[in-house]
């Protein structure tokens, strides 16, 4: 069996600089049109909530898109989203069965590499009807993703801070989204050619792919991570390294901010401490942490 992480472990330092950039969301515009056209629909449809497919809907995106949990990998997603449906007295006066996924939680809690390659290895060992499902769910996500999600540009500033960054760093994509749908999008925008590697969910949750990555080979203060979500900015915290913010519907803001001022200060040894400090507070008050529907 092919070794996922060995373009991390293997990866050699070029530059003295690592940065790591987030891709749904971050670099592209994709979380929307992934989420509410491909990820939500399939979910309804595979998991027979469509007698609650507003709740259904509501649940999902808050958790996907407009809270704490946004970035976070779709099967803990999944997960999440049960929870607050089973939590919801709407949903329950309908008398909506709501599978407890009790194998998917175990799986989650212990698997590492969340992505289908490890989901069909444990359907084959365990014969669980509730993993096969969650399984056909994910495929019929990927192949859905593939036929929609097509020529959605990266944000504006995106591809001119790569360009800058990329002769004094080393640059990876570090992600929760399949390789195969990261090649494709970074490869027909023409950005794969500033990148080191492109890490998805196959190589490990985004902690790890820094910290296989990066971890030993640079100094922590010139090591960057960029993303969109609060698990961007753990990863950054658990690898001891910086985070950049791109704040949630100011995408373009945050990259023109990264372009004009912040990345020159990373460079330049003077983007930690109060500076830094400030970025995440602000970027924390577009991540909620209770639904609208509770206040």
């Amino acid at each position: 069996m092919s070794d996922a992480q060995a373009p991390l472990r293997d990866l050699k330092p070029e530059h003295k600089f690592f940065v790591g950039v987030d891709s749904d969301g971050c670099a592209f515009d994709t979380m929307e049109p992934k989420h509410k056209e491909c990820f939500c629909p399939a979910f309804i449809w595979k998991f027979n909530l469509a007698a609650v497919s507003k709740y259904a809907r509501e649940a999902w995106d808050f958790v996907n898109l407009y809270s704490r949990m946004r970035g976070c990998n779709r099967f803990h997603a999944v997960g999440y989203v049960l929870d607050i449906l089973r939590d919801r007295e709407e949903v329950r006066r309908r008398g909506v069965f709501i599978p407890d996924m009790k194998e998917m939680y175990d799986w989650t809690r212990r698997e590492t590499k969340l992505g289908n390659p490890a989901l069909d290895a444990e359907v084959r060992r365990t014969g669980s009807k509730d993993l096969a499902m969650l399984a056909d769910w994910s495929k019929t996500v990927n192949e859905t993703v593939a036929r929609i999600v097509k020529g959605v540009p990266p944000f504006p500033g995106v591809r001119e801070s790569l360009q800058a960054l990329s002769p004094k760093a080393d640059i990876m994509v570090v992600s929760a989204t399949p390789v195969e749908a990261l090649v494709r999008e970074w490869k027909e925008h023409d950005l794969e050619q500033f990148i080191r590697v492109i890490a998805g969910q196959e190589m490990g949750a985004k902690a790890e792919q820094l910290r296989l990555a990066s971890g030993g080979k640079y100094e922590p203060d010139k090591v960057l991570m960029i993303g969109d979500a609060q698990g961007d900015f753990e990863a950054a915290i658990e690898n001891r390294a910086l985070f950049f913010p791109i704040n949630p519907g100011h995408e373009e803001d945050s990259w023109k901010l990264f372009f004009d001022e912040a990345m020159d200060r990373f460079l330049k040894g003077k983007y930690a401490g109060d500076y830094q400090a400030k970025l995440i507070t602000k970027f924390m008050s577009y991540l909620p942490v209770t639904p609208p529907w509770k206040k």
